[in-house]
């Protein structure tokens, strides 16, 4: 039986415009925003940068949890985000790039 994964993100433009959100996929969900493929708040204000995010087991946890930090003052939760991410780094930066073609360090072709 597949386990269940919810994650509970928070997802920051470079001027600090936040979006919480909720999912099944946070790689997906997140590759979704990076790359415009939301229409929408996030889209609006472009919003791209994973700054923080939450695990769970249970959807019904999650879904409260995304509830409880929408309902919290914008003080409170960029106090919850600078806990663990002080500079607002994008968390899933590297992601999306392990796979890209890079010349520069490819294998060269074995001589024949």
């Amino acid at each position: 039986m597949r386990d269940h994964c919810y994650s509970v993100y928070v997802i920051a433009s470079k001027s600090r415009v936040i979006y919480i959100g909720m999912t099944n996929d946070l790689s997906r969900r997140v590759f979704e925003h990076k790359n415009g493929l939301i229409e929408g708040f996030t889209k609006q204000y472009r919003c791209h940068r994973l700054v923080y995010y939450e695990s769970f087991d249970d959807v019904a946890k999650a879904i409260d949890r995304e509830k409880q930090l929408k309902r919290w003052s914008r003080v409170k939760k960029v106090c919850l985000i600078e806990r663990r991410n002080s500079t607002w780094e994008d968390l899933a930066a590297e992601w999306f790039t392990r796979h890209m073609y890079q010349p520069e360090k490819q294998v060269p072709p074995l001589a024949s």
